[in-house]
């Protein structure tokens, strides 16, 4: 009896330690939780606030103005003046608000229609930082979309390779990867990247699942080192390597001088798992 009694005690203990570490787990679920969505909250409500200014700048245009400005075009009609305009739209002048107010690591907005991928685009010193924080420069298991902190503006570089996060709450990459479904492409084949100096569409030419590979391996698509190509054999051979690997055929590519947009997360179709989505950019 004396056995028993003590075997129904330990017993007892475990299931109450094991009720008391179940709570405890759910209290750190459930903050955890609650951070994130505090933090896609404040996205949206900086997304909202963009909307706004957008807005704001559409509505700052007089009848007067309007009226003048058709007048101009009617006498460069008039004239057979040819002319090229730089057009600064609004979405350019968001990015160059948000660097001045928010953070001058702003250096651009990425945006695929009718999905969560709507964010501004962080560029650091490293390629950690804005790992784990946001914006705002505040500490966030979310992290910030960011570019990465080779590529160079002064030139610019070849490809813009942007990386996001892969949440379970939806925000940032998340939805990158409904990109494996050829249908999800076909209804969502542009991305569109603003800086201060450029409003600017990208038509995907491939997307990709691959893996960060070791130093060891060979001949293996390391898509992730591509920012500049040195050479136009180095940018056709990314381009064809993009395509060959591209999960599904797309007919449009890229040709040497053309700007590249890489996004890309983190997939676990295998251990260290990459998932891509490459683009090039449209020529009006």
């Amino acid at each position: 009896m004396e056995k028993k009694a003590k075997l129904k005690k330990r017993l007892l203990s475990f299931i109450y330690f094991f009720l008391f570490l179940l709570i405890v787990l759910s209290v750190i679920y459930i903050i955890n939780a609650f951070k994130l969505k505090k933090e896609s909250l404040e996205e949206t409500k900086l997304l909202n606030t963009v909307k706004i200014q957008d807005n704001a700048f559409t509505e700052e245009v007089t009848e007067n103005e309007e009226e003048e400005n058709i007048e101009k075009e009617q006498d460069k009609v008039e004239n057979n003046e040819v002319e090229e305009i730089e057009k600064t739209t609004e979405r350019m002048l968001k990015v160059q608000k948000l660097q001045g107010e928010e953070n001058s690591d702003i250096v651009g907005w990425l945006e695929i229609e009718d999905t969560s991928i709507n964010y501004p685009v962080l560029q650091g010193t490293d390629n950690e930082y804005y790992m784990t924080h946001n914006y705002k420069k505040q500490k966030s298991k979310n992290g910030s979309i960011f570019l990465t902190k080779d590529y160079d503006w002064s030139i610019p570089s070849s490809n813009l390779l942007i990386y996001g996060h892969n949440l379970n709450n939806g925000t940032m990459f998340q939805e990158l990867l409904k990109y494996e479904k050829e249908s999800f492409y076909k209804q969502h084949p542009v991305i569109r990247f603003t800086t201060e100096n450029e409003d600017a569409e990208y038509e995907i030419i491939a997307v990709l699942k691959a893996r960060v590979y070791y130093k060891s391996e060979k001949n293996v698509f390391r898509y992730y080192y591509f920012v500049n190509a040195k050479t136009e054999d180095e940018y056709n051979e990314f381009v064809k390597n993009a395509k060959s690997e591209s999960l599904y055929f797309i007919d449009k590519t890229a040709k040497y001088g053309e700007q590249l947009i890489t996004l890309s997360t983190c997939s676990y179709h295998v251990k260290d798992g990459r998932f891509a989505v490459v683009g090039r950019k449209k020529v009006e």
